[in-house]
């Protein structure tokens, strides 16, 4: 038995998210998890939040409660990695969220792509292990709401461009053959949590939106870092602005 074998819709789970949820009263069906710490300071900073729960992953990752637009909206900061982020949002499933939205960094896989650049992405190529216990084995999981999600940033007039992703768990091991294989299959970017979300929220029936920004660059000779790291400030707010609005009308 392989990893693409691993999808058992025969049994039910031993452990499941409800029994170590506590539900909490009034949770926001809307609910935005980010991968980088800049974006939560920022929300902190411009936001009166309320830290309404708190999750576990290494350390404890509080859930805050804001008001956007007249709307109570719930964030937190999700860890790397398809298995991490996935086991939170179960979670996050679990107190009520209904509504997702992840917006992080990529890779880019097409050097016309600028830094900053936003993409929705359509399907998620699966080169990673999380997806395959939630849906039968497929090379790529669709992404449902892309055009949904697509729609909001037409409305907005936010620049993006939709395609295929790479989720990988192998960060470093991310080769040129790999690369190249990939963009033949159509993905110009490359990520580690998009296929194992999107199978999460598929699986348990919840509308789980994405978009990623443009940061560092394989398709070239040599590796370029470009943003990876050292995002501007006013990106930074403009992402976070992107965000809120863009989650506000899910």
């Amino acid at each position: 038995m392989t990893i693409i074998n691993a999808f058992d819709d025969s049994s039910e789970a031993i452990v499941t998210p409800q029994r170590n949820i506590r539900p909490i009263e009034d949770f926001p069906q809307t609910v935005i998890a980010t991968f980088s710490s800049k974006f939560q300071d920022l929300v902190t900073a411009r936001f009166a939040t309320e830290q309404i729960g708190a999750m576990v992953a290494g350390s404890t990752v509080p859930i805050l409660r804001l008001m956007y637009r007249g709307m109570p909206v719930a964030f937190y900061l999700t860890p790397l990695g398809g298995p991490a982020a996935s086991a939170l949002l179960e979670e996050i499933i679990a107190y009520g969220g209904r509504k997702m939205l992840f917006f992080g960094s990529c890779g880019s896989l097409d050097t016309a792509i600028s830094s900053g650049h936003l993409i929705v992405p359509t399907a998620a190529y699966r080169d990673e292990g999380t997806s395959y216990h939630y849906l039968p084995a497929s090379d790529f999981i669709q992404v449902e709401t892309a055009d949904a999600t697509a729609r909001i940033l037409d409305e907005l007039h936010v620049p993006y461009t939709c395609t295929k992703t790479w989720t990988t768990d192998g960060f470093y091991r991310e080769t040129r053959n790999h690369v190249e294989a990939r963009r033949r299959a159509g993905c110009a970017a490359v990520e580690m949590e998009c296929a194992s979300i999107m199978a999460v929220g598929q699986f348990r029936d919840v509308a789980v939106h994405q978009f990623l920004y443009a940061a560092d660059c394989l398709d070239g000779a040599v590796w370029d870092e470009r943003i990876l790291g050292k995002m501007p400030a006013d990106m930074i707010e403009r992402l976070l602005d992107v965000a809120l609005e863009t989650a506000v009308r899910l």
